[in-house]
């Protein structure tokens, strides 16, 4: 079997932990993804990894180096999804590491450092609303107070998704490993924008990383009957909100050279009826940018926006920060490093930065970090349509093995 039907396999048998028919659905801390990461607990066994999942969920494959005591060299990402998500966001990054572990056992490369393979739990906001809980967890990050009672779409919250999965939720915080330091984190991901693809390259070496302010917006109106209720005396909730909506998309359009973006993604009405003037709306909105100054602009604006709109509409609005997290740059070491194997081995590449969010930014606390990227067709993913080419990862997992091995061989 050569290498590359062998990944095409482990690739394919991880993407059968799904349920629903369309696309790739395994939330965090739900039956699909525990199911996945107890069968790649198993994968990384026959590969004579030590296996440990930490108190957040982190499931975390160990091979020794040569000498003890010496740092890690770190290769993670995720196995969870977004509702309906596509079949590469994330899983390529941990299946990528296990593939580099097969190599270096197929040629008996025993590394000075140790390395471990690092699956973070709930990496995706889809469930919760806050992203990279799991690395959030071991950076020493993590807020439990602020993270508790986060509920999902079926009103089950953090604390009880942890305990269905047998963890407990007042010990996340053991899952730190703030007082250690990495050799090195090294991050294999999809590209999930359209640069790579649209400037023919096959690398991308990452340089900097956006980070979100993220909203939960909860406005109240009053609910009224839609026949009986005058249009100059309603207190219509959704209005409220979508005029809130509008406003994001026109400050983010104002701060597009900062490559800064603002979306809506969630708006519920919990007992919308057609009937009915809404009486109360759920709001997300996500801000991002690799500029906080950009950031903070979209946001006063949004503030503003808000009390305005209490005003106008006669609306209460309660508006939370959910998450605020900052901006990152990447160990210019280990983007050099990338970029020399990318050359060395004539592999067309790209230095560039990232507008979506990734564990590696949480690993910037614990040592220097590399992520690489390999090309998204369309741009496209959070999607089930989302496609990499099974060829373009593999190029990128052999600039991941050759990384490892670089950073993982010196004492």
């Amino acid at each position: 079997m050569d290498l590359r039907e062998r990944y095409e396999i482990l690739l394919n048998k991880m993407n059968q932990y799904n349920s629903g028919e369309i696309g790739i659905t395994r939330v965090a801390y739900t039956n699909e993804e525990q199911a996945g990461t107890h069968a790649f607990m198993r994968l990384c066994k026959d590969e004579n990894l030590d296996i440990r999942l930490d108190p957040c969920g982190n499931l975390i494959a160990r091979r020794e180096g040569k000498i003890k005591g010496l740092p890690p060299v770190v290769i993670g990402s995720h196995l969870d999804t977004v509702y309906q998500g596509g079949r590469y966001d994330g899983i390529v990054g941990v299946t990528a590491g296990l593939e580099v572990i097969k190599r270096l056992n197929d040629k008996g490369i025993v590394t000075d450092h140790p390395i471990e393979v690092v699956s973070f739990a709930c990496e995706e906001s889809s469930r919760f609303g806050v992203s990279t809980v799991g690395s959030k967890a071991m950076a020493g990050l993590i807020d439990k107070e602020k993270y508790r009672n986060l509920k999902d779409r079926d009103g089950i919250t953090m604390e009880k998704a942890l305990a269905l999965c047998a963890l407990d939720f007042n010990s996340i915080d053991e899952a730190s490993r703030a007082g250690e330091e990495f050799k090195a984190y090294l991050e294999l991901h999809v590209e999930q924008g359209p640069v790579l693809i649209n400037n023919n390259k096959k690398i991308g070496v990452v340089t900097g990383i956006a980070a979100p302010i993220r909203l939960l917006l909860r406005i109240f109106g009053k609910a009224s009957h839609s026949g009986t209720t005058p249009m100059n005396m309603r207190k219509d909730a959704l209005l409220g909100a979508s005029e809130i909506a509008l406003e994001v998309e026109k400050a983010a359009m104002l701060e597009q050279a900062y490559g800064t973006v603002g979306t809506v993604g969630v708006l519920d009405v919990p007992s919308g009826a057609m009937n009915v003037v809404p009486g109360e709306v759920e709001l997300k909105i996500d801000i991002r940018s690799t500029s906080t100054e950009s950031r903070e602009r979209v946001l006063n604006h949004v503030y503003n926006v808000i009390d305005s709109i209490k005003d106008k509409r006669e609306l209460e609005i309660d508006c939370n920060v959910i998450s605020m997290e900052d901006p990152v740059i990447l160990s210019p070491e280990l983007v050099e490093g990338i970029r020399n194997i990318c050359e060395n081995k004539n592999l067309p590449y790209e230095i560039m930065q990232s507008g979506a969010g990734h564990d590696a930014m949480n690993m910037t606390r614990l040592g220097p970090v590399g992520l690489i990227f390999v090309p998204s067709v369309d741009g496209l993913s959070h999607h089930p349509d989302e496609y990499t080419d099974l060829d373009d990862i593999l190029l990128g997992i052999d600039v991941l093995e050759e990384a490892v091995i670089k950073y993982a061989a010196k004492a």
